[in-house]
């Protein structure tokens, strides 16, 4: 099995729960709303609930690689958090 093909196994079986309460530094989650790899219900919007310090910021529209297609804004947004 390449390593490919084990990572997009591995992910979705693969439950970050107590990884995520475990984070105390202050987390920004950016979805896209969008995104049609990791559907924003069934990501970002269960991490939010899990994490102590964290800070969801959804954009309407962005696909999952909105980091590329969408860089402007999403550069404002982490530039924002950082700041903040």
């Amino acid at each position: 099995m390449s390593q490919y093909v084990a990572g997009t196994v591995a992910f979705p079986e693969t439950d970050f729960t107590e990884d995520l309460k475990a984070i105390d530094a202050p987390v920004l989650i950016l979805p896209g709303e969008d995104d049609q790899i990791v559907p924003i219900d069934d990501s970002a919007r269960l991490a939010i609930k899990l994490v102590k310090n964290g800070q969801l910021i959804t954009h309407p529209g962005f696909p999952h690689g909105m980091a590329t297609t969408e860089a402007e804004t999403i550069n404002k947004d982490l530039l924002a958090f950082i700041e903040a």
